[in-house]
């Protein structure tokens, strides 16, 4: 990098700038022209990784175009507010910054996830100008050693933003002018390569674990269909983002998205909701409303807790299944309506049939094409993504600087077992986004729930059977409270013989007459 490197170094520094010179004299656009350049740069120069962003001004943010060392998922996941992290920071300054340890710089994002061991890495990031205008930032990280000159790495970083600023603005100005329609096939044909790939990821959903690689397969397949898709999973572990993405994939994409929550309106309400009413139909019917599968003609209708559908309305939902009919109430028209059904339910279907609660007929109808989303538990390696989504999301929305979770906060996340799921998880984070007051998560600012005895200094002392002996003293101290120290009465409350419980007083040392005025 200047004249008292090895030859060798020189020489390959000297290779990467005529390589890219050449590019320029030849008309390669930067797509053709800067990914065999940053890959020869992680090569020659020992960088790791090397990133172009762009500087959308219509959006607000910078995009990261496009990248060495990253894989497609983690390049999408490269996206700052102007201002944020120290791309953002760039970008917003037009000043180039050198970070010679990440694991020590708060503003350090690691937005990607792309970096495991932050130790001993460098972070270099200059800015894209044109004109003196910031077009995007060019960054590396470089594994610092013995001998590193990270000032010379920054000074062959901005040599090369400043050969390809030109031909940087004119693809943001292309990127500018594409226009809405040109962007959505663009991703649309990225989203077909992609599934085509076996890669399909809805943009809705977050986590990389086989299990939801599994379901995003069976998304993938389903969603240009018709059919009929039942979607099930416990509570909270984002079922309606699935309909979303269904909806998204499907050849109704441009129609209607009808939700309805089955479990949110009385039984009388949830038929008119559904099915409309004519003027006149019931009390307070003072003029035609349509239901939800009328307005959903052409498009998709989302019911969501479907299972505490009543019989009756499941009758009449099995109609539009079969059929594709609706009446309204107190109407004697039969409509016409194309709609592609969506359900979901957190309940066991099967046996509600059994019980006779559900209609066998409209389960199976229900029952075409079944994805079942895992509990958050059974993935617990889709948690540190989850967390970066939601602290972004939450530090935006609540206008926060959050930028990174503490190691003792993860560490709890992963130990929690997560009985709400995913959306128990966004509502601690963002309790804890609106907590934190430096930009850094910690363990105190998450929900008392998931304290644990480690975590909270409180280790369990004694053995189990003297825990389980002053669990067995409280049940009878607290029973002769409410009986107001009748000692029969508090056996039977206990499920206990008089003699039994006796024995117990006298083995605790309790004094039942003690209790006698006890409210």
């Amino acid at each position: 990098m200047n004249l008292t490197c090895p030859c060798d170094h020189t020489c390959s520094i000297l290779e990467l700038l005529h390589a890219l010179a050449e590019g320029l004299d030849s008309g390669l656009d930067l797509e053709q022209m800067l990914p065999p350049a940053l890959e020869r740069m992680a090569s020659d120069l020992s960088l790791e990784r090397g990133t172009l962003t762009l500087f959308r001004r219509d959006q607000g943010e910078v995009l990261v175009e496009l990248a060495y060392g990253l894989s497609p998922a983690q390049q999408a996941q490269g996206k700052y507010r102007v201002g944020e992290g120290i791309t953002g920071k760039v970008a917003a300054t037009g000043r180039a910054v050198l970070v010679p340890r990440v694991c020590d710089e708060p503003e350090f994002l690691n937005r990607t996830l792309a970096r495991e061991n932050l130790e001993d890495l460098a972070f270099l990031c200059v800015p894209v100008l044109r004109q003196g205008r910031v077009v995007g930032t060019l960054a590396a990280d470089r594994r610092v050693s013995a001998g590193t000159d990270l000032q010379e790495d920054l000074r062959v970083l901005e040599i090369v933003a400043f050969m390809i600023s030109e031909v940087a603005a004119i693809h943001l100005l292309e990127r500018e002018k594409a226009g809405e329609e040109a962007i959505r096939l663009r991703e649309e044909n990225a989203r077909l390569r992609a599934e085509l790939a076996g890669r399909y990821q809805p943009p809705n959903l977050v986590g990389s674990t086989p299990v939801m690689r599994q379901a995003y397969d069976l998304i993938a397949r389903v969603g240009p269909s018709p059919a009929t898709v039942l979607i099930l999973g416990e509570s909270g572990v984002g079922k309606e983002l699935v309909a979303d993405a269904l909806h998204a994939l499907s050849p109704r994409r441009d129609g209607p998205m009808v939700k309805f929550n089955c479990a949110a309106l009385p039984e009388s309400v949830v038929e008119s909701e559904l099915f409309g009413h004519a003027r006149g139909a019931f009390t307070g019917a003072v003029a035609d409303r349509k239901g939800r599968f009328e307005l959903a003609d052409g498009g998709t209708v989302f019911l969501d807790e479907v299972g505490e559908l009543s019989l009756s309305v499941q009758a009449k939902l099995l109609r539009v299944l079969q059929e594709r009919e609706v009446e309204p109430l107190g109407s004697g028209r039969t409509l016409k309506v194309d709609v592609r059904i969506i359900a979901a339910t957190n309940r066991d279907l099967e046996a509600m049939v059994k019980e006779g609660a559900f209609r066998e007929d409209l389960f199976y109808r229900l029952n075409v094409f079944p994805i079942l989303l895992p509990p958050l538990r059974l993935r617990k390696a889709d948690i540190p993504a989850l967390v970066d989504h939601f602290v972004g999301r939450f530090a935006r929305e609540h206008q926060k600087k959050a930028v990174r979770v503490s190691t003792p906060a993860i560490d709890m996340l992963m130990q929690y077992h997560w009985p709400g799921n995913v959306r128990e998880l966004a509502n601690c984070m963002e309790r804890a986004v609106l907590l934190s007051e430096d930009g850094v998560i910690r363990s105190y600012h998450l929900p008392p729930t998931l304290q644990t005895a480690a975590t909270s200094g409180t280790p369990l002392k004694g053995d189990m059977q003297a825990a389980l002996a002053a669990l067995e003293k409280e049940f009878i101290i607290e029973a002769l409270k409410s009986e107001r120290g009748n000692a029969a009465a508090a056996a039977r409350r206990l499920g206990l013989t008089e003699r039994i419980l006796g024995l117990r007083l006298k083995q605790h040392g309790i004094e039942a007459r003690r209790y006698r005025l006890a409210s």
